[in-house]
């Protein structure tokens, strides 16, 4: 009795997954062309998650989109055209993989700027910073030297150690 609860309830989870999935008139009739629409559903991203495609989306705005693109596609655009027409509404952010562009070369070519600056930040600092180590001087030898060879309870001041004053 408890297994055909399950597999009553087991169905009836599938039919309601079923239902929620694309509706089955929204679907190119052509499979060629829905491959086409899929493949640029992953490549367009959802404008209200942002970090997801319009394929993963369950947004209201993906459908849409889905709807958009399946239209453009049945039309007999080209994925460029369609591309160009998804752009042309909602800018190149609407792409995952935005084209290089005058429009944009700033955002492309920013980052190597910064690495190429900082490069040379560095190389300039370096080449002007002085010797980080001069050589001892006479003087400063010989008191190292009487320093390192002498007796280390010698070279203590007297006033340094403990006092034994009341």
């Amino acid at each position: 009795m408890r297994m055909l609860r399950g597999l009553i309830l087991a169905a009836a989870a599938v039919v309601v997954m079923g239902a929620a999935s694309a509706d089955p008139a929204e679907r190119l009739a052509d499979p060629a062309q829905e491959a086409r629409a899929r493949a640029l559903f992953r490549e367009v991203r959802c404008l209200v998650c942002q970090n997801e495609s319009i394929d993963d989306s369950g947004a209201d705005l993906a459908e849409d989109l889905r709807k958009v693109v399946r239209q453009q596609i049945a039309q007999g655009r080209s994925d460029a055209q369609v591309r160009a027409f998804l752009t042309d509404r909602y800018g190149e952010f609407v792409l995952f993989k935005p084209r290089f562009s005058a429009g944009n070369a700033a955002l492309w070519l920013t980052p190597f700027a910064i690495v190429g600056v900082g490069g040379a930040l560095l190389l300039a600092f370096r080449r002007r910073s002085p010797a980080l180590e001069a050589p001892l001087t006479e003087d400063e030898a010989e008191r190292l030297s009487v320093v390192t060879h002498s007796d280390p309870v010698a070279t203590v001041p007297p006033h340094a150690g403990p006092t034994n004053a009341p």
